[in-house]
């Protein structure tokens, strides 16, 4: 593997922009067999984002030429990309927004172009062990947690992927003997994966996402399923709703691959840790699954959870005000990711929900939290379609404007005991740059709750 002393960040300004090449006074990086034939000329880099300016920062050092094509305005990429585009590249590297029938990749296929996907272009840089995690949800928890538990028993370890960090980067970072990537594959990513080979796959549950994009649920579970062809024989961990989805659509599954991770009894050892109950106790008893397998200490994964504190936006409180609690769960961006944060409250909550659509079944969906739910807030693109379904459920609801309208209204109506709880189960994007921006400006609101004319 090549892994030069000079570490370049996946983020800021791209190293190589529109037909730049690389700059001068890095040592360039080898390329790959299967990709040395395919730089002679430019090559395409769809999207602008992360992901893109990981590429960009390794073409750079390969040697290589980048032209950066993004359909945002002001991406600094050229927003179109057609057939003369397509025939002066013979490689395309594209970012997970992407989808495999896009117009632009249809373009380039035509056009004879060997089309990779960011992680399938990063991993052919990646000669250590690779353990891949995804799921509908938990799988950024998981691939953060088993790297801090790797790292904490002494295994240099990196989260790559769909966690925030391109797997593409770590061709520019010093990477040590031994080390192992953990590497968060989304549904996007896993559909087109070619290259990408992992040791081991966890699979954490599924339930009904990102439908907007696959269309139907087996085309969701089947996006998913390409990986499980991409990981070496003996190598997969499958949580109890994967192993079942698996059976009930004909898939055949290798016994030793499922693992019991629903309905467990309580373990006193994780006590006063993020796994002590669900949803992240499923995330503990898969990654124990696969640390088991492999031989090691039983007593270190253990450790490691004593010590691992869960990244923010995952169902956290942030504070209460006269007997009335407040949690963010911006990252809930699915029904199944709300269902498991309402089942952790005792008693009914004022649930702030709503966002960009991305699928699914909204009246079961509604009908299977209004026994959680004293009123429901509604946001966003889908507040509209929301309130018309929780008026035939029976569901008491406000639609409001804004997040702000939100909060202060769950805030007056709340009573002592009860909880306010932003777990929205939609997209950010109609409203706000990302989950992380949604929790955060939540969280200034309840702060501010304090001064506001409702608790005085």
């Amino acid at each position: 593997m090549n892994t030069p002393a000079t570490n370049s960040a996946a983020s800021g300004p791209p190293l190589c922009g529109r037909g730049a090449a690389a700059s001068g006074g890095e040592a360039r990086l080898e390329p790959p067999a299967v990709l040395a034939p395919l730089l002679g000329g430019p090559v395409a880099v769809l999207g602008a984002g992360v992901s893109g300016r990981a590429v960009c920062d390794v073409l750079g050092r390969l040697g290589a030429r980048a032209e950066i094509f993004d359909e945002k305005a002001g991406a600094g990429a050229a927003q179109t990309f057609g057939a003369a585009d397509a025939e002066r590249c013979r490689l395309v590297v594209f970012s997970p927004g992407f989808s495999a029938d896009h117009a632009w990749l249809n373009v380039a296929r035509a056009a004879g172009c060997t089309c990779l996907g960011e992680l399938d272009f990063g991993s052919l840089f990646w000669s250590g062990r690779l353990v891949a995690i995804t799921g509908t949800n938990g799988k950024t928890t998981l691939t953060e947690f088993l790297t801090h538990a790797l790292r904490a028993a002494g295994e240099p370890a990196f989260a790559v992927g769909n966690v925030g960090f391109p797997f593409s980067g770590l061709a520019l970072k010093p990477v040590p003997a031994g080390a192992v990537a953990v590497c968060e594959v989304s549904s996007f990513q896993a559909e087109t994966l070619r290259h990408f080979l992992a040791d081991a796959t966890l699979w954490t549950n599924f339930a009904e996402d990102h439908l907007e994009r696959h269309h139907e649920l087996d085309g969701y579970f089947s996006a998913k399923w390409n990986l499980i062809g991409r990981t070496r024989p003996g190598g997969l961990f499958l949580g109890s709703s994967v192993a079942r989805y698996a059976r009930a659509s004909g898939r055949r599954i290798p016994p030793e691959a499922c693992v019991a991770t629903e309905g467990a009894a309580p373990d006193a050892r994780l006590d006063g840790t993020p796994f002590a109950g669900y949803p992240q106790r499923e995330n503990f008893i898969l990654a124990q699954a696969w640390w088991g397998r492999t031989g090691r200490s039983e007593a270190a994964l253990y450790g490691a959870a004593r010590s691992f504190r869960l990244a923010r936006h995952r169902l956290a409180r942030v504070g209460e005000i006269r007997g009335v609690s407040f949690w963010n769960d911006s990252k809930g961006t699915n029904f199944h990711a709300v269902e498991a944060a309402l089942a952790t409250f005792s008693a009914p909550v004022h649930l702030i929900l709503g966002g960009r659509a991305k699928g699914g079944d909204l009246a079961a969906f509604v009908g299977r939290i209004s026994g959680k739910c004293r009123h429901v807030w509604l946001i966003g693109e889908t507040r509209a379609r929301l309130a018309a379904i929780c008026v035939a459920a029976g569901l008491a609801h406000t639609v409001c404007g804004s997040l702000e309208e939100a909060v202060h209204g769950a805030a007056s109506a709340a009573r002592p005991g009860e909880a306010v709880v932003l777990s929205p189960a939609f997209a950010s994007f109609d409203m706000f740059h990302g989950y992380a921006d949604r929790g955060d400006q939540f969280e200034r609101l309840v702060a501010g709750l304090g001064d506001s004319s409702i608790f005085q």
